[in-house]
């Protein structure tokens, strides 16, 4: 018989929410301890606010600066920038970073990199934490059982000021993944076939954990891919339960517990796990068997297919809205309705974003192209200077360079395309970030979304190709 004062089973997320509520407003929002605030170049409204008002950081050690929206990738200095004004923006932030007493990763350091690459890496990012930064992309973190979320420049001052923040609570959902990915799948085609079926508002309102079998399988690196692209389906933020393989990943990082706090460290964190019987708003399952590389045709994360399959008829879509939606996003990408989507002629690939630009990334693509050469123009940008580094050591910057790919400094690079790193009006690019927006990677360019492997697959054929295909030594 259940005890009756045994208190109820709580998921994830309801822990770390609770543990870190300082008080309930009663219209129902609740203030927020925040544990890390990361911050980037699109900072300087939040640090101008704090200047007017004569306020400066609370707590400047929770605080990490790391420059990446802007950053040359061709260069290591603000001169390299692609115009005076983003020149101007890097070293405002560097400015605002020394003014307010901030660990700063700037383009001469070693830590620099995409916020969401260098904050699990550095052990930034921790089990149990509350975690912001400016950018929706914040909920990559929670791959490491972490509440991480996007914030805008006005909440970022708040954080800044007083390490606190309003915020509603969203809604639970747990995505099971079950069963055994198939050769060739990733956790990019996970994430692309899950917002094909639930669609790109399909987690609106929503905090996402992630489970099952093929999750738990899954690397660090991967778990981080899984949450990154929660936001594609207008999650509020991803999650996945801390396990061993999160404890490994964790030990010995620079910013992670010393060797005396990790038993205390590692026993809270252990706790942290979903109980047996917690209950989700929500649930979805997929089959973890019938995925299949996914490649975007649209203009939507949510436009998204088989490799195996076809451009779809706008008229077999329900409601007008996605019809006219499908229709616009066919006539932005030049593709009818019934073309395959293999073999279809790319101008350029991409590899790179903090979706996909971790060294695990980085050694999927090397083992696809080794021993070939690249058919269209193909940039390699590393998520950080030390994945660049680690890319350098094992051999892999090589391989990319003899297949005549252009090997990169770390940065957002061409996923942002804000740093002067664009696909140019009409061309084709096939993409490892997480965004086929229209003129996301410039003006007019034609995005298709799709993993590092198939990337790379893309890269070496000069088209969309299957990359089981090229895995199993077809031409």
């Amino acid at each position: 018989m259940t005890d009756p004062r045994a208190p109820a089973p709580r998921t994830l997320f309801e822990k770390i929410w609770e543990a870190h509520e300082i008080l309930r407003h009663p219209s129902g929002q609740s203030l927020l301890y925040i544990d890390r605030d990361l911050i980037h170049e699109g900072s300087f409204h939040a640090f101008a606010d704090l200047r007017r008002r004569g306020l400066h950081p609370r707590r400047p050690l929770q605080i990490f600066g790391i420059a990446d929206h802007y950053v040359p990738t061709l260069g290591r200095s603000a001169e390299d920038a692609a115009s005076p004004a983003i020149a101007r923006m890097i070293r405002t932030f560097d400015d605002n970073m020394g003014w307010g007493g901030l660990r700063h990763f700037g383009l001469g350091s070693r830590d620099q990199g995409i916020v969401h690459v260098v904050a699990p890496e550095q052990g930034i990012t921790l089990p149990g934490l509350t975690i912001v930064c400016s950018d929706s992309h914040t909920s990559t973190q929670g791959a490491l059982g972490a509440l991480a979320f996007g914030i805008g420049q006005s909440e970022n001052a708040h954080v800044l000021a007083t390490q606190t923040l309003w915020q509603a609570r969203p809604r639970t959902m747990r995505v099971n993944v079950e069963g055994v990915l198939g050769t060739g799948v990733t956790a990019k085609d996970v994430m692309l076939a899950l917002i094909a079926r639930i669609g790109a508002g399909g987690a609106g309102g929503h905090a996402i954990e992630f489970a099952g079998r093929a999750v738990r399988d899954m690397s660090i690196e991967a778990r981080l891919t899984l949450c990154n692209m929660s936001i594609e389906a207008a999650a509020r933020l991803g999650m996945v339960a801390p396990d061993e393989t999160t404890f490994r990943y964790v030990a010995g990082r620079h910013y992670g517990p010393s060797a005396k706090e990790w038993d205390m460290a590692l026993a809270q964190w252990q706790a942290l796990p979903s109980d047996p019987g917690a209950v989700f708003d929500r649930e979805v399952t997929l089959e973890a068997a019938a995925i299949a590389p996914m490649v975007t045709w649209g203009t939507s994360p949510d436009d998204a297919v088989p490799i195996t399959g076809r451009v779809p008829d706008p008229a077999q879509f329900a409601g007008t809205e996605k019809r006219n939606a499908a229709a616009r996003a066919l006539d932005y990408m030049a593709l009818v309705p019934g073309t395959p989507l293999e073999g279809l002629a790319i101008d350029r690939v991409f590899i790179g974003s903090c979706t996909n630009s971790r060294i695990e990334d980085l050694r999927e693509v090397a083992a696809i192209v080794a021993g070939r050469k690249a058919a269209v123009p193909t940039i390699v940008v590393p998520g950080s200077t030390r994945v660049r580094e680690q890319a350098e050591a094992e051999g892999l910057a090589r391989i990319f360079r003899e297949a005549g790919f252009e090997w990169r400094h770390s940065g957002c690079s061409m996923c942002a395309a804000m740093n002067g790193d664009l696909v140019a009006p009409g061309e084709r690019c096939a993409s490892t970030s997480n965004r086929n927006f229209v003129g996301r990677q410039g003006p007019g360019a034609r995005t298709h979304l799709l993993s590092p492997a198939m990337a790379a697959a893309a890269a070496v054929t000069g088209r969309l190709t299957d990359v089981r295909r090229l895995a199993e030594g077809a031409a």
